[in-house]
């Protein structure tokens, strides 16, 4: 049996990660950074997360999801309940958050999932409406005026969803559960024929998914001290969509990579509505015509710093498997 190991590129990773998250609390703290610049980094990581939990679900599995907001939403009520309503601490909000979303995940993913392609796109899209109209005709929550939420995102609980998020959707799609995933994206009815149970993956991929864009939900609602059934509309489901498809369907770096730079180009141009719209559109369509398959297509940036031993002459030795 082979033995798998964590690559270079896996504790690269860590150390960037580590350092770059001192720096910025760093600057945080000394109030270095102002709260527009604060603001739109929390953003950036919240808006990893949600990109990273559609990829599980687009880009490993091979659904096509335009309901995302729907899971963010339920995760932002869900948490706010927990300390607005019920005065309960942040940490139980944030996972309060993830299972409500799950939940909710499952239970539309059970009928839905069964379905391919355009339906699955159209069921997933009115399970999203659905959501949003039912929050905005509840008075408990504060119907269409909105529900006022303490700010409670900090940077380390940021930092932290984040990196758990990266950790646990990587470690899963590296795991044979994962290999089944890409088998059913890859080809469906092969899958099914070698018997792999093309339902139960589909679903157990829809779960993890909504459950970490409910932990996003939660960061969101307590970042942004008020919290509106309109921020949850079908055109934030296609933000989070573009994250996935720019970056490249089946590259989490890529989804990462698209996540931040359309964060970073969304927020300067929030003034300019039509304009950002229109550079949203222009660089689809350039995508699509000079690199259909997205930023990374469905390489990692980890690939770049995959060791591999040598053998006899200096040639790669093949033998040996690290997975970063």
């Amino acid at each position: 049996m082979k033995k798998l190991t964590h690559g270079k590129g896996f504790w690269t990773a860590i150390v960037v990660v580590a350092i770059l998250s001192a720096l910025i609390q760093f600057l945080i703290s000394g109030g270095t950074l102002n709260s527009f610049y604060v603001n739109t980094i929390f953003y950036i990581g919240i808006n990893i997360i949600l990109a990273t939990s559609l990829h599980l679900i687009m880009g490993i599995t091979g659904q096509f999801s335009i309901g995302h907001a729907g899971f963010l939403a339920v995760g932002a009520y869900a948490s706010a309940i927990m300390t607005m309503k019920l005065d309960l601490p942040f940490p139980v909000a944030i996972l309060a958050g993830g299972i409500a979303a799950g939940i909710a995940g499952l239970i539309i993913g059970i009928p839905s999932l069964r379905l391919k392609g355009d339906y699955l796109a159209i069921a997933t899209l009115g399970f999203g409406e659905i959501v949003r109209i039912t929050f905005l005709n509840i008075d408990y929550i504060g119907g269409a005026s909105g529900m006022q939420v303490r700010h409670l995102t900090t940077w380390p609980w940021l930092v932290a969803c984040v990196v758990l998020t990266v950790v646990v959707i990587t470690n899963f799609t590296n795991s044979t559960h994962g290999r089944a995933c890409i088998s059913i994206r890859e080809n469906e009815i092969a899958a099914d024929a070698m018997g792999i149970n093309t339902t139960y993956y589909k679903v157990a991929a829809f779960v993890i998914g909504s459950f970490f864009a409910g932990i996003a939900g939660a960061l969101y609602a307590h970042n942004f001290y008020i919290i509106q059934p309109t921020n949850f509309g079908f055109l934030k489901s296609f933000d989070i969509l573009i994250f996935v498809v720019l970056g490249g369907l089946g590259s989490m770096s890529g989804a990462v990579i698209a996540a931040i730079l359309l964060t970073i180009i969304s927020t300067f141009l929030q003034d300019y509505s039509e304009t950002r719209m229109i550079i949203y559109s222009l660089v689809l369509i350039i995508m699509m015509l000079y690199r259909p398959q997205g930023l990374m297509g469905t390489k990692e940036l980890t690939s770049l710093f995959k060791y591999r031993g040598t053998g006899k002459g200096g040639m790669p030795n093949d033998n040996k498997q690290t997975i970063a």
